[in-house]
């Protein structure tokens, strides 16, 4: 199948290096192979492909050259570096890898000018739709059963993606971890992930967390940082410019993999929503070169938004997530009266019939996601 971020790659390589990052497994390799069927593939970890890579061996004579893993080696930016000035394209340059590119490539400034960078996310209901050709209520039902990575949920079997899930956190966390950060104490952050799957939705307690795995606040943020490097967990913060009795609260969290949430039908559906939300703005952010965000709103007075987008420093969707409430959030309206320029939209999962007023939208989740862009 083909992916959403094809065809842009296709364009950059012909002038630039790019950094192709994203989770594990969630096919940055296929992606890359099928780019062009004249490709060298070489990655790092291969002993045979290190020697290559070290000695600058490989074949010329092809239209992409893929270093996957490459960012295991000391000084790889100036290295691809040097390979770009010295020889320029073509061949394209692709370097790939999961999790830390994008960490890395904020470490310098020594590729700046030379590159652009791409984040692959999980299949959602819009690019399901538009390459597998199912429909949008079985693509979201799905995506919540199986998660949105390629192979269990085109294997599409309950059983293979409990053993394939097991497997992948496992990988992240004892072979990528401690590749990414000199950590002893593994089993605790294999703790967090589980209290963290069973508190998607809710505003994140660093002291709570920290109480419960008997360790500081501090090594509590560094612990999510590196889980949000690799790609285990994105935050959503919120947001408060502007808003009366607005409070500054820790953020939430949710998960890549949305079939390894553990709390409620609730928090699986929101944490398909966010994921979707944030895979369009990092597509606009890595395509257009906007600056982008995603936030949630909440006030003293308890009212609280999913929810909202923002580009450019201007708020630009309002999203309040219910499996089956049909009457219009309160809360939506009373940020509205803030934020006048995001479009409030609620999104009902056993939504009856659309509704809509001279404000705002009321539609079903796998219609939405279907077709939506910010």
């Amino acid at each position: 199948m083909e992916r959403y971020l094809e065809r842009h790659i296709k364009k950059d390589l012909r002038e630039r290096i790019v950094i192709f990052s994203g989770p594990r497994q969630v096919g940055k390799t296929t992606l890359s192979k099928q780019l062009t069927s004249s490709n060298t593939y070489l990655n790092y970890d291969s002993t045979a492909d290190r020697k290559i890579i070290k000695d600058e061996e490989w074949d010329r004579d092809v239209e992409v050259i893929i270093f996957d893993e490459l960012h295991k080696m000391k000084n790889w930016k100036s290295w691809i570096k040097g390979i770009y000035d010295t020889e320029g394209i073509p061949p394209g340059l692709l370097v790939t890898g999961s999790a830390r590119l994008e960490t890395y490539r904020r470490g310098g400034e020594s590729l700046a000018g030379r590159f652009f960078s791409y984040r692959l996310h999980p299949l959602t209901v819009k690019e399901i739709c538009s390459f597998l050709k199912e429909t949008p209520k079985t693509s979201l039902d799905k995506l919540i059963k199986f998660g949105g990575f390629p192979e269990p949920f085109l294997k599409n079997n309950e059983t293979f993606a409990k053993r394939w899930r097991r497997t992948h956190v496992d990988i992240i966390v004892r072979e990528d971890l401690l590749d990414l950060e000199r950590v002893r104490d593994i089993k605790s952050i294999e703790i967090l992930i589980d209290l963290l799957r069973s508190r998607v939705g809710s505003s994140t307690s660093y002291s709570s967390l920290a109480n419960d795995l008997q360790v500081s606040v501090h090594t509590i943020k560094h612990w999510l940082q590196i889980l949000e490097n690799l790609y285990v967990i994105f935050p959503v913060r919120p947001y408060h410019k502007n808003i009366a009795r607005s409070i500054l609260k820790e953020p939430k969290y949710y998960f890549y993999d949305v079939s390894s949430v553990n709390g409620d039908f609730s928090a699986k559906l929101e944490n398909v929503v966010a994921l979707a939300l944030l895979r369009e703005l990092h597509l606009l952010e890595d395509t257009a070169g906007s600056k982008v965000s995603l936030h949630y709103l909440r006030d003293k007075d308890k009212n609280e938004v999913d929810f909202l987008t923002v580009i450019d420093r201007m708020p630009s969707l309002m999203v309040e997530v219910k499996v089956s409430d049909e009457s219009f959030s309160k809360s939506l309206f009373r940020f509205h009266n803030f934020i006048k320029s995001a479009k409030p939209v609620q999104l009902v999962y056993n939504l009856k019939r659309k509704k809509s007023t001279k404000l705002m939208r009321m539609y079903s989740v796998h219609e939405f996601l279907a077709k939506f862009e910010l």
